[in-house]
């Protein structure tokens, strides 16, 4: 690929990137979580096993599943949780607080379960996931799904499809639901072992990365970042991570961006075109091509482009999009008639047009570039 630009306008201005933010989560986890994700530190000592989170989101998720970390501990005679390795807060800097009981925002943590939320539906009767909060649901008309400050959860009485809505997570409830799902008493303690530890892992990273950038899934983002602070020390950091891959593998960005979360889910992100670029042409020179399409969206196949920018008959756009109200934006790579691979990145802020007029005249621009390219 030549470093050649095409064409450019207001590339080094910044804009509100949504979930384009994933792209950068997407770079910091491809430059510091392993092949294998990280699911548990421990360390035996006598005859307790010492145990705590990496940020992994696995652990018994709705759609991983991952029993891991379960079977791990269903052979451990003692065990001992330390939980306050995790110094971040459940929610990013910016989130809108009325989204509690939204399923694209569960609070974060570092050592989730069950995704961090309860999922309900209806087969003839109401079935939970997991089955610890059946004695908390209610079934109301009301529009809200949970009690803002305990775990109660309201479920419409027309309840068709699956709801998920996100439980308010506490060091009680992560022992509670372990202890459930190992059947085994579980004590918290701030005491470390002093042997060396271990780490216990789980599924292939890359499996996460994927479905984070292919559902836009902002509960995966956010704790990709926090397994690579995992990485860094035993202090699990959101902040940690986004200044070290700044201050490393990032630092020739010239326009170096505001970024406070993992999933931009926050209006506070601030990002240009450019470090889009940027990030999208270093992760084409260091991961195979094979490999780096498959975690990004191909257009009109998959993911949230799914219904957009189709090919005749194969795709031609692998890209992430980002949406807020009023604000959208889509950066990737574009395969041309002509074999070239373009990157490019298009941030729209402050629209009042129905973003599906936005998503139209991209795709219009995309198809030009790539019959004529």
């Amino acid at each position: 690929m030549r470093n050649k630009t095409i064409f450019e306008k207001n590339s080094t201005k910044y804009f509100t990137p949504a979930s384009n933010t994933k792209i950068f989560t997407l770079y910091t986890t491809l430059k510091l979580v392993p092949e294998f994700s990280p699911l548990l530190k421990y360390a035996i000592a006598n005859d307790t096993t010492y145990i705590q989170g990496t940020g992994n989101p696995t652990t018994l998720h709705p759609y991983f599943k991952d029993s891991t970390a379960i079977h791990f501990l269903k052979k451990q005679k003692n065990i001992a949780l330390n939980v306050n390795n995790y110094i971040s807060g459940k929610f990013g800097s910016g989130w809108a607080w009325e989204d509690f009981d939204a399923s694209f925002s569960p609070e974060r943590g570092g050592l989730p379960l069950y995704g961090n939320v309860l999922s309900i539906y209806k087969k003839g009767y109401l079935s939970t996931y997991p089955t610890y909060f059946n004695d908390s649901i209610r079934v109301t008309p009301y529009n809200f799904k949970r009690n803002l400050i305990k775990n109660i959860f309201y479920i419409n009485t027309n309840l068709i499809d699956t709801v998920t809505i996100p439980f308010k997570t506490s060091n009680k409830l992560t022992k509670d639901l372990l202890e459930k799902a190992i059947n085994k008493k579980i004590i918290i303690t701030d005491k470390k072992a002093n042997t060396e530890k271990n780490t216990l892992y789980g599924v292939a990273t890359d499996s996460i990365a994927k479905r984070m950038m292919h559902l836009s899934d902002n509960f995966l983002a956010e704790q990709l970042l926090v397994m690579a602070s995992n990485t860094l020390s035993d202090t699990l950091s959101t902040n940690k991570a986004i200044k070290h891959i700044l201050k490393t593998d990032l630092a020739d960005i010239e326009q170096q961006p505001r970024w406070v979360d993992g999933s931009g889910l926050s209006r506070y992100n601030l990002f240009t075109p450019a470090s889009f670029v940027k990030v999208l042409h270093k992760m084409y020179k260091e991961v195979p091509q094979k490999r780096l399409l498959k975690l990004f969206p191909a257009g009109g196949k998959s993911g949230t482009l799914k219904n957009w920018y189709k090919g005749n008959p194969t795709p031609y756009v692998y890209a992430k999009s980002g949406s807020l109200g009023n604000n959208y934006s889509l950066s990737g790579y574009l395969i041309t008639k002509s074999g070239k691979t373009i990157i490019f990145s298009f941030m729209n802020n402050h629209f009042k047009a129905k973003t599906s007029d936005v998503k139209k005249q991209i795709q219009t621009v995309l198809e030009l570039i790539r019959d004529t390219y």
